[in-house]
């Protein structure tokens, strides 16, 4: 059994009927994305849950340990890619999810969302759960593993909305990533609302609103 990620969590309002889940990126932890929660209006009360992830050597910073949801072994995709760590932490991600259920919120009132490296983990976890989310938001990132999905993703899935959003002079997970992601994925039957905006490796006012009205749509729709 996969351990248990050590979460910080954040709520909108008292009984909160949906959950997000949101994966921070490489080095990072999961305060990096904890100011975004005052931006949003949201019409329902939601539960933010920011797990950390482990800390583990990586190979393309020389080894040197830090918060990192899979070893990254090279920058160009197509290269090799840390299995082993990518499935645990989707695992990982499926336990919050099912620790949601049993507070109250299925896994078809929860978002799963990250950033970079935490996108691709959101992706692979959320089209693979048995019990399908209610969407998945993946900024500046790409799809995991993807000659899996086919086989992997969970029936119900193909329905499923994605929220995927790029820097169009991103020097870290070039554009062209996640525009290759977001073609496979659309390819496979998923709706996925892609976005680009002027910028690099990062999050901008313009992005948070158009996730914030994403958001807000989803919240909408009652399960």
């Amino acid at each position: 059994m996969s351990q248990r990620l050590e979460t910080l969590e954040i709520t909108t309002g008292p009984d909160p009927a949906w959950s997000v889940v949101w994966l921070h990126g490489l080095g990072a932890d999961g305060h990096d994305f904890e100011p975004l929660v005052a931006e949003f209006d949201l019409p329902e009360s939601v539960r933010f849950v920011f797990p950390h992830a482990p800390v583990r050597p990586v190979t393309i910073n020389g080894g040197y340990p830090m918060r990192a949801w899979y070893d990254i072994l090279s920058l160009e995709r197509g290269e090799l890619e840390d299995e082993t760590g990518i499935r645990t932490s989707a695992a990982q991600v499926g336990g919050l999810i099912q620790l949601e259920a049993g507070r109250g919120i299925p896994a078809s009132r929860l978002i799963v969302a990250g950033f970079s490296q935490g996108g691709a983990i959101a992706l692979h976890a959320g089209l693979r759960h048995p019990d399908p989310v209610a969407g998945i938001i993946a900024l500046s990132s790409y799809l995991p593993l993807p000659a899996t999905l086919g086989a992997e993703r969970a029936p119900g899935t193909e329905r499923l909305p994605v929220f995927m959003a790029h820097g169009t002079a991103d020097p870290t997970v070039a554009e062209s990533y996640g525009a290759q992601s977001r073609d496979q994925l659309q390819a496979a039957g998923y709706d996925v609302e892609w976005r680009t905006y002027p910028m690099g490796h990062s999050v901008c006012a313009e992005e948070i609103t158009d996730i914030n009205e994403w958001l807000r749509q989803r919240l909408r729709v009652s399960t």
